[in-house]
């Protein structure tokens, strides 16, 4: 997957969120709010950037922060595209995990 184009600024400010995640922080509104579509333990990171907005779609499993999808948020509603690649990407991983 290409590294999305964020500015210095976003990427810090990704990176700190994604660092607090990992280190057993949990993140809510306004940062991070809950994507049960998705599945349970799925959230949405929600990150600004100069004349953009960006989101990640992640999961907190016990032993690691897995991201699902990052993309620009341009409409109110995740794309229906984009709850399927996370659904399937994470059931990859969890049958991966399995073997």
């Amino acid at each position: 997957m290409k590294t999305p184009p964020f500015s210095s600024k976003a990427r810090v400010e990704a990176g700190f969120y994604l660092r607090m995640l990992q280190q057993g922080e949990l993140l809510t509104l306004p940062h991070s709010c809950p994507m049960p579509v998705i599945g349970s333990r799925c959230h949405e990171l929600r990150i600004q950037d100069t004349g953009r907005t960006w989101r990640i779609l992640y999961r907190l499993d016990a032993d690691a922060v897995i991201i699902a999808e990052v993309f620009q948020k341009t409409t109110q509603t995740t794309p229906p595209n984009v709850i399927a690649n996370c659904k399937r990407r994470l059931s990859l991983y969890d049958s991966l995990e399995e073997a």
